[in-house]
């Protein structure tokens, strides 16, 4: 029971899995010897834990042309956390500085962020991303663009209506009082009240965008082949998906451990730092 209720209170399982994902991420060219843009032809096809006609050893088999799908998998890892960290970083930075800013200042300044917003969230991601592919070309540059017009939205109105509050209580008057700057203001007394927040809003979102740039990858507007990456491997097996299943299977699962991990993750992190949400039991 002691176990079970540790294991509930502490997110072990998904941090387990996120360690395992940057692990991998930093140190896979050393945990493979063989290479993610070539393989033996002859070798196509073959199941998990398979050996090749040169006496190689597959672990997750192959795909279509022969490549190591372990190789692939790890060498995809990098791929997806080098992305997905450049658009969360920059997309937070923009939608934390908008968040904060609207709900400081209000009147005209709210009004236009705001709805600048709601104009954002009625357009199609998956058309836009598209159209600027289509305009821009593919590419990693490319893709940390448009991740990084997804990445900012989730700030701003969580944000803004913490800062509504913030900025009338006594502290804050008493800053104005004594003629800080509102530069001060925001970066010393109001953004340590929303950072708990931004926080939690920043793991979901890379959940988001690990499914995002997977997705834009499968639909072949994000990163080309023969560049590793888990979304490419699925549009790359789906083809092949009644024969050989685990060249969809392999990296579809990577990324489904992945998303949920970094959900749970931040459900963890939302009911520890709100304690009206917290569970002690």
């Amino acid at each position: 029971m002691r176990a079970w209720w540790f294991i509930r209170r502490y997110p072990l399982i998904p941090i387990a899995i996120l360690v395992l994902l940057l692990v991998t991420a930093v140190f896979g060219p050393l945990m493979t010897p063989y290479r993610y843009e070539i393989g033996e032809i002859y070798d196509r096809h073959l199941g998990l834990f398979s050996r090749g006609t040169t006496g190689n050893f597959y672990l997750f088999g192959t795909d279509h042309v022969g490549r190591d799908m372990f190789t692939r998998l790890v060498y995809g890892s990098q791929t997806s956390l080098k992305v997905v960290s450049v658009a969360l970083v920059t997309g937070s930075i923009i939608g934390i500085t908008l968040g904060v800013v609207s709900g400081y200042f209000g009147g005209w300044v709210d009004e236009v962020i705001t709805r600048f917003v709601d104009i954002w969230y009625a357009l199609p991601f998956l058309l836009i991303a598209l159209i600027i592919t289509l305009i821009f070309g593919r590419g990693l540059n490319i893709l940390m663009v448009v991740l990084t017009l997804v990445a900012w939205t989730g700030y701003v109105r969580v944000l803004r209506a913490q800062v509504l509050v913030l900025r009338e209580l006594d502290y804050v008057n008493a800053a104005r009082v004594v003629g800080a700057s509102h530069v001060r203001i925001m970066l010393r007394h109001i953004m340590p009240g929303v950072l708990n927040t931004a926080i939690v809003i920043a793991t979901l979102n890379t959940a988001g965008l690990f499914l995002a740039e997977s997705v834009l990858s499968f639909v072949g507007a994000g990163i080309q082949p023969p560049t590793p990456a888990w979304g490419v491997m699925v549009d790359e097996g789906r083809d092949y998906i009644e024969f050989a299943w685990w060249e969809v299977v392999v990296p579809g699962t990577a990324i489904f451990l992945v998303v949920i991990s970094l959900n749970f993750l931040g459900d963890w992190l939302r009911d520890r730092f709100d304690p009206r949400l917290r569970q002690l039991d």
